[in-house]
């Protein structure tokens, strides 16, 4: 066999200061994208790719990667071209490369890559894009309401190629209008592209033609999708907006055909075998995917706990079918009375579910915890077990904290077992508080439907200890795991939550002043001091609007590499390790443990990416499940139009008050100009709105009597109007003296 031969690298190449990171990303690194910038900046001139490719040393093997290197710098506004198709550094220009965020009433704002401030887009010009496309623009000057302008110098990358909607005709002429109303345009149907749809269907239209300058949208249609209010319309309309994956490949589908039905003598091969411990799984009365079991023993004061969550990595592995569907989902998407599986049934709800009686492979985290809460030893390992229970929240509540409940008794034999849980939660828990975890005290709702499928009523979600109990047990395994890689240090993708931007905080502080009350920690406050104050309000009338504000003022939380800490629950590292069944980054975690175990290293790839990608896809869900709940919720208010309702002010904004409805737990708006016979004002630091000649004022929590106005179903949105004043019961002290 002929030896390979190292390559020869040129002293021009290793001149790139990212040269050692390039190398361990790549077996034949090309130059940076940092050192094209430089090379490029010290030319000091517009410079062809062939003169580049000369100028680092390019080799005709490396011809075609550098080619795709350059372009996905181009894509991500780093470079531009000019006329002479010659290469230009775009921050040289001054411009500025982000997203387009369009705006229902035509105007848009582009959000900047670099993070700077948003940049706002007039009607002229957000008719050559559309929301979500990439481009390029060059900053102006402020407007008379102080948004800086700009102005498009190039489309960088079109984000919309299906659009879905409902098919118009006017005067001849066939368009549709999306539902999706941050895209402002009417799309044109192409004459031979109407494919048989009648006007006022739900079609999905394929763009043959981008908006441009002086061109609307042409479109074909591609699929029909029924009528606007057809059973399950909403989800269909969300799934395509929102371009979330519903289909398995073909690839997958065969994939996962070939698995077995149960679990097989030879997958058991190198596993713990723990068929002989009582795990259970514990979760509400509608799930079929469990990812977690649980067991635990006592041993003197403390504790030994298992959690074992479904091996699905042993049937996903990387690169396949399965796990090609499964990333670009990303996740499972709950929406009400359907779920989009992050995969298929068969492992879903089958093979990888911990169902009760049945072998099941799995990932076990086996703790020690001592009586304080605090991890002691830990460790990860493959085994098979066999759960003994399907247990419910209720049922599991019943037993251990007196739940009153009409369900069937847990059977005597697991009870003990049980009990023991209830103490390592105990233990848990009080680490917990002694951490300095927050805990907001959010209300969670669920609908429930009548026989022929629309809403009968929305319910609250009571959570119990039971649910608590679990998640103790969770973020206990999901501490485990972010330490042992870190321990290892292996790559991960953490579940990252920074606290407060500085911004953010110096509003919450002035707003929190008016209330004579005060966040401790200075310009870097912890969670002990967030949880602190949360202790000190507890009881008061207006802890809603308390609560509402610090837990507007953090960050949302996201998957990434780069270990910043978790501030809400004041992990200094967390990572998802129990949820494979329906979390992406928690079967990363699972393959990289695996990878440990044996030795190796795993890599999925970019890390960074694949944490932005992850990110997305969860926004993304949680986006559409939005959707199609505010839309449920329309329709059941549909026909309560004139009808009256008492409710707390739940939102302000410059352009209302959104009130949030008691018992329907119904949110609508009152728009400004419906709040009085006054000009009303904005304060953003005292989240209210204030009349200049009355003085009244709305502000977040105040109680409220409104009027359902209107119901718009195509724009899911609700209006209200305040009803008489007598009728309007709102708080009148002053802030200083809550």
């Amino acid at each position: 066999m002929r030896s390979r031969t190292k390559k020869k690298i040129s002293e021009r190449r290793l001149k790139d200061p990212y040269y050692e990171r390039e190398a361990a990303r790549y077996p034949e690194p090309l130059p940076s994208r940092e050192y094209i910038l430089q090379v490029l900046d010290e030319e000091g001139v517009p410079v062809d790719e062939k003169r580049l490719a000369k100028l680092l040393d390019i080799t005709p093997g490396e011809r075609e990667a550098f080619a795709r290197r350059i372009a996905a710098m181009e894509r991500d506004g780093q470079l531009l071209r000019n006329r002479k198709n010659q290469l230009l550094v775009a921050q040289k220009l001054d411009l500025v490369a982000g997203r387009v965020e369009g705006h229902p009433d035509g105007y848009g704002f582009v959000i900047p890559d670099d993070g700077g401030e948003d940049l706002f887009l007039s009607p002229a010009q957000m008719q050559q894009v559309m929301h979500g496309d990439r481009v390029m623009v060059r900053p102006g000057l402020a407007d008379r309401r102080g948004r800086r302008e700009a102005t498009i110098v190039e489309v960088l990358e079109r984000a919309q190629h299906r659009v879905v909607g409902r098919l118009m005709k006017e005067r001849g002429i066939w368009f549709v209008v999306p539902a999706d109303k941050r895209i402002a345009h009417d799309i044109l149907i192409e004459p031979a592209g109407r494919a048989n749809a009648k006007p006022g269907q739900i079609v999905t239209a394929e763009l043959i033609v981008q908006p441009g300058r002086y061109a609307q949208p042409i479109a074909r249609i591609v699929e029909v999708l029924g009528n606007f209010d057809d059973p399950g319309m909403e989800i269909e309309i969300a799934l395509r907006k929102h371009d979330l994956p519903f289909e398995f490949s073909k690839e997958a589908q065969r994939q996962a055909a070939k698995l077995p039905d149960a679990v097989r003598k030879r997958d058991l091969e190198g596993r713990v075998d723990l068929r002989h411990l009582p795990f259970v799984t514990i979760d509400g009365e509608t799930a079929k995917d469990f990812d977690d079991a649980v067991y635990c023993e006592q041993q003197g004061k403390g504790f030994r706990l298992y959690v074992a969550i479904a091996d699905v990595s042993h049937y996903v592995r990387h690169g396949d079918a399965l796990d090609r569907d499964a990333r670009d989902r990303g996740n499972s998407v709950y929406f009400p009375r359907r779920v989009i599986p992050m995969l298929p049934e068969k492992l879903s709800n089958g093979l990888c579910s911990l169902n009760p009686d049945v072998d099941r492979l799995a990932m076990v985290c086996e703790v020690v915890v001592n009586a304080r809460g605090d991890l002691g030893p830990y460790k990860f390992y493959p085994a098979v077990i066999r759960s003994k229970a399907r247990l419910t929240y209720t049922r599991v509540a019943k037993l251990l904290y007196g739940l009153k409940a009409d369900v069937e008794p847990v059977p005597e034999a697991l009870v003990p077992h049980l009990r023991a849980l209830d103490g390592v939660f105990r233990a848990l828990l009080h680490a917990r508080g002694k951490r300095g975890a927050i805990d907001f005290e959010t209300v969670e709702t669920q609908i429930i439907f009548d026989e022929r499928g629309k809403i009968a009523r929305i319910e609250p979600v009571e959570r119990n200890d039971a649910h608590r109990l679990i998640e103790e047990c969770m973020l206990a395994a999901n501490v485990c795991a972010s330490d042992f890689l870190a321990r290892h240090e292996h790559p991960a993708l953490y579940r990252v939550h920074e606290g407060p931007t500085p911004e953010k905080l110096e509003r919450t502080r002035e707003f929190l002043k008016s209330f004579g009350l005060q966040l401790g920690g200075g310009d870097r406050p912890t969670a002990k001091h967030y949880a602190k104050l949360l202790e000190s309000i507890k009881g008061r009338p207006d802890i809603q609007l308390l609560q509402t504000v610090l837990l507007r003022s953090l960050q949302q939380a996201v998957y990434s590499p780069d270990n910043e800490g978790h501030f809400g629950l004041a992990y200094e590292a967390y990572t998802h390790f129990t949820s494979p069944i329906r979390r992406y980054p928690d079967l990363l975690i699972h393959r990289a443990i695996k990878a440990v175990l044996r030795g190796e290293r795993y890599s999925p790839g970019d890390w960074h990416e694949l944490g932005a990608h992850c990110s997305m896809t969860e926004r993304r869900a949680d986006e559409a499940t939005r959707d199609v709940v505010n839309w449920l919720k329309a329709y059941y208010m549909r026909d309560k139009v004139g009808e009256e309702f008492e409710g707390s002010i739940s939102a302000v904004t410059s352009f209302g008050i959104f009130v949030a409805l008691d018992d329907i737990y119904i949110e609508g708006l009152v728009h400004v100009s419906e709040l009085g016979n006054d000009y009303f004002r904005f304060d953003q630091a005292l989240q209210e709105m204030r009349g200049d000649r009355t003085g009244k004022v709305f502000r977040l929590a105040d109680r409220v009597r409104v009027k359902v106005a209107r119901v718009d179903l195509e724009q899911a949105r609700i209006d209200f109007v305040l009803a008489d004043e007598e009728k309007t019961r709102r708080r009148t002290r002053s802030p200083a003296m809550a």
